[in-house]
C-alpha cells in the first residue's frame, strides 16, 4: 500500500512528506492543525502509510460511527467521540496510552473543521497524563507539503504551549485557507 500512497500522493499529485521526528519514538500524540476540510481524512492516511505511521489511532466525532459507515472508521483506528457531553475522554485516552491499547494518536485541536480560536486542552492533558510528547503536523495544501515535527517542548502552560504551537502552525495552510490557524 505504500508504493501505491507515494506514487499517487508524491509522484502523481506533487506533495512532499518532510518527517522530522527522531528514529525509535515509539509513543507520542500527533496534533494536526489547522483541519479545515474533509480531505485532511485522506491527506492523513496517504501520510500515514508513507511515514509508516501505521498504528496511529484518532479521534473523531461520533457521527461517523453509525453501524452501516462505523465499522470503516474504527478499521482504519478511529475512537469516536460524544462532544455532546463531557465523559472524561481525556481519561480514558491517558489510561489507553498506559494499558499500552494505543501508542500513537492523532487529535485535531480545533475539535472541528472550521475556525475554532480557543483550541481544545484535552491533547495537553493527555500528553502530560500519558507521559507522552507532541508532534507536531500540519497539511500545507498551497506548497503541497507534510511536515511531521520532531517532540514539541511541553510546559506546565498549557495556554503558553497552545500560543506557541499556534505561532508554529500559522504559516501553513489548510485546504480552506480562511479557516487556518489565527
Amino acid at each position: 500500500m505504500r508504493a501505491l500512497y507515494k506514487l499517487v500522493f508524491e509522484r502523481m499529485l506533487g506533495w512532499r512528506v518532510q518527517d522530522e521526528r527522531p528514529a525509535g519514538l515509539e509513543r507520542f500524540i500527533i496534533v494536526v492543525a489547522p483541519h479545515t476540510s474533509n480531505w485532511d481524512f485522506i491527506v492523513g492516511l496517504s501520510v500515514r502509510s508513507i511515514a509508516r505511521l501505521h498504528d496511529v489511532k484518532y479521534l473523531a466525532k461520533n457521527a461517523l460511527f453509525k453501524p452501516w459507515i462505523g465499522w470503516f472508521f474504527r478499521a482504519l483506528g478511529g475512537y469516536p467521540v460524544d462532544r455532546s457531553r463531557h465523559n472524561n475522554m481525556v481519561d480514558a485516552v491517558v489510561a489507553m496510552f498506559k494499558s499500552g491499547e494505543i501508542k500513537k494518536i492523532a487529535i485535531t485541536p480545533e475539535g472541528t473543521r472550521s475556525y475554532q480560536p480557543n483550541w481544545k486542552t484535552g491533547f495537553h492533558r493527555i500528553a502530560t497524563g500519558a507521559g507522552v510528547p507532541i508532534i507536531l503536523t500540519t497539511f500545507d495544501y498551497p506548497n503541497k507539503l507534510c511536515i511531521i515535527t520532531a517532540p514539541f517542548p511541553l510546559t506546565n502552560d498549557p495556554e503558553a504551549d497552545i500560543a506557541r504551537m499556534k505561532e508554529w502552525f500559522r504559516p501553513h495552510k489548510g485546504k480552506n485557507p480562511d479557516d487556518g490557524v489565527r
